[in-house]
């Protein structure tokens, strides 16, 4: 069954976060990640308003979690540490 990253960003620093998409986008899709949306424009109906919204679809809850955990996205979170606000969560699909 699929899962999904939902990730609520309010960038504070573009040019540092620049460098973690340099580093997340290859090691999300190494663990089977595919993005869905990726910062486009969005309208948030209910609650606080974040800058970017990432959805990233993956092939089990297993596999979205052993990416989050992995060596290649650890090395990715360093560079984002201070240079955004962010909400990240993993749910599973529906079969």
């Amino acid at each position: 069954m699929t899962a999904y990253w939902i990730g609520l960003v309010n960038v504070t620093k573009p040019e540092q976060y620049a460098e973690y998409g340099k580093l997340a986008g290859p090691a999300i899709q190494k663990h089977g990640g595919k993005f869905l949306a990726r910062g486009g424009k969005s309208t948030t109906l209910e609650g606080a308003q974040h800058g970017r919204i990432v959805v990233v679809e993956f092939p089990s809850y297993d596999a979205a979690v052993k990416c989050y955990n992995s060596p290649e996205y650890k090395e990715a979170f360093t560079k984002q540490v201070g240079a955004a606000n962010r909400i990240v969560t993993i749910v599973e699909g529906q079969p």
